[in-house]
């Protein structure tokens, strides 16, 4: 499906649409990829093997050819429009003599009595998307692009660019703060895991990984919220899906597994149970924080478990000293080495940005489940388990370019996580001032159509730095029409939509706040918090 939205988009550096860029080799592209480039090249290529016009006429050709491909001429289609222009040459011979044609011209004229000829039109081409835009499909199970508001479409202007270039510096995290807060955190978790470790066998292999915002450098404001997965290795669990969302399962063991200690944690019906195994987890945590001692040059740091919220996933600790208080949040997760689950096969369509290698690679990973409560079953049991992906979106996040070298010290830069920090910040902003009305939403929805959009716009030209204006306005376009229509699908499970039509108030009731900030050039980025 072609996003028609996405082809109204004027570029917001005017002249020549920016070419996609050549896709490294060794990323495995696929078909598509090789098929949409030589669409792109085929009128560069015709011209270049286009013979020579003659010369008398060839200006007139030339325009007529011009005006065919600007104006829709008869029997002219779009995709013979590249053949119909003359041969190009460099800026400087392409106006040599034109001058000197047209004086002469006029002097003709003026003695002949005629009128002079008519000004030359611009060989300017009209403000348009770059080809790679208009030629990205919508991945499967995403929102279809329809056509965007005219504030979405009008070019942005460059004193707007300046401002979200100014919004983001804002936003960006001090070195100082992010060395104290990480290396406080650091202190408290590898304490916690020696301890766990030691005081239960049921949780002696588990290890533990950063995952969320911070670790991905999408974090923004300040370094005060952290969330660690507690990583618990099981060989083999049987699966079975608890609703129709593919996302939420019910956990047995195997036949003769190799954990015989969780066997303690199985329910009357044979399930493993993930209240049983947070309520243990949360019981060891809550007697170790009051040992834990922290190296620092602040005094009086404290570190204690706070109360746990309603269906949440995660054990909460709060460390406080006299500058800040870090919030980290600890997620029990299990670790099978097992394939997938069928619900995730048509997700991940990461083909055209990433790769097919690198899709590949994903799928082979590990399977993560975190224990997490379904708000759909009638009756809760605490024994459902939600599959985890956070592990792939971090590499994701870090490995972002359609090129191996976005973004690294020595390679060109792309503003997609700029995009999705002005995005998650304009969210914050407004549950901040609209609590109850948009409770429902979390930063995962504003990620999750990041990710959608990197795939429609999968090339590193596509989110060239200087677009940031432009880039944040298309990726702005495709959540609200997410919103409009309710319909966000889960990046990895395309069939559990993230966006509920029970949720419709909530949702329209985002968009109309989203469209007053993009109306009026967002003011909530400029109130002092």
């Amino acid at each position: 499906m072609r996003g028609a939205w996405k082809r109204n988009l004027p570029d917001a550096r005017g002249g020549n649409p920016p070419s996609a860029g050549p896709r490294s080799p060794s990323r495995g592209r696929g078909e598509g990829a090789e098929a949409m480039d030589g669409a792109g090249g085929r009128g560069e290529r015709g011209r270049r093997g286009a013979p020579p016009a003659a010369s008398r006429g060839r200006g007139a050709a030339r325009g007529a050819a011009r005006s065919s491909v600007r104006g829709g001429g008869a029997g002219v289609s779009p995709g013979d429009a590249g053949t119909l222009r003359a041969p190009r040459r460099d800026a400087s011979t392409a106006r040599r003599g034109r001058p000197e044609r047209r004086a002469s011209a006029v002097r003709d004229a003026a003695a002949g009595g005629g009128e002079a000829p008519a000004a030359p039109r611009s060989r300017a081409p009209a403000g348009r998307a770059p080809a790679a835009q208009r030629r990205a499909e919508v991945p499967d199970g995403a929102v279809g692009a329809v056509a965007a508001p005219a504030a979405i479409r009008r070019a942005p202007s460059a004193a707007s660019a300046l401002r979200l270039r100014g919004v983001l510096s804002r936003l960006t995290l001090g070195r100082q703060d992010v060395s104290e807060a990480s290396g406080l955190v650091n202190q408290v978790v590898s304490q916690l895991i020696q301890a766990i470790r030691s005081k239960d066998g049921s949780f002696e292999s588990i290890e533990w990984l950063g995952a969320g915002s911070y670790y991905e450098h999408v974090k923004i404001s300040e370094p005060n919220e952290f969330d660690i997965m507690l990583i618990m290795p099981v060989t083999r669990l049987q699966l079975d899906e608890c609703d129709d969302t593919g996302a939420y399962y019910y956990l047995t063991l195997k036949r003769n597994p190799k954990e015989k200690h969780l066997f303690k944690f199985l329910d009357e019906d044979g399930k493993l149970s993930a209240l049983k195994m947070l309520q243990a987890l949360r019981q060891i945590i809550k007697q170790e924080v009051k040992n834990i001692t922290i190296s620092s040059l602040l005094l009086d740091v404290e570190v204690t478990v706070k109360r746990k919220k309603p269906r949440s996933p995660a054990i909460t600790l709060q460390i406080k000293n006299p500058s800040a208080e870090i919030s980290v949040d600890i997620i029990l997760t299990l670790e099978v080495q097992q394939s997938w689950p069928p619900s995730t096969q048509d997700g991940l369509k990461i083909e055209q940005w990433l790769g097919r290698k690198v899709r590949r690679e994903f799928r082979n990973k590990s399977l993560y489940l975190v224990a997490k409560e379904n708000k759909k079953e009638k009756v809760l049991r605490g024994n459902t388990w939600r599959l985890s992906f956070s592990h792939i979106e971090k590499a994701m996040m870090n490995n972002h370019g359609s090129s191996k070298t976005c973004c690294e010290s020595d390679g060109p830069k792309c503003c997609r996580k700029g995009c999705l920090k002005l995005l998650k910040y304009l969210l914050e902003q407004l549950k901040m001032k609209h609590t109850k009305q948009l409770e429902t939403f979390c930063s995962y929805h504003v990620k999750t159509a990041f990710f959608h959009s990197c795939v429609m716009w999968p090339n590193d030209t596509d989110w060239h730095l200087g677009d940031l204006d432009h880039c944040f306005q298309r990726y702005l376009g495709y959540f609200l029409d997410c919103l409009q229509k309710s319909q966000l699908p889960h990046f990895f499970i395309p069939q559990y939509n993230l966006l509920s039509v029970e949720d419709k108030a909530s949702s329209d009731f985002l968009s109309r706040q989203i469209k007053h900030q993009l109306n009026n050039r967002f003011p909530i980025f400029h109130e002092i918090p």
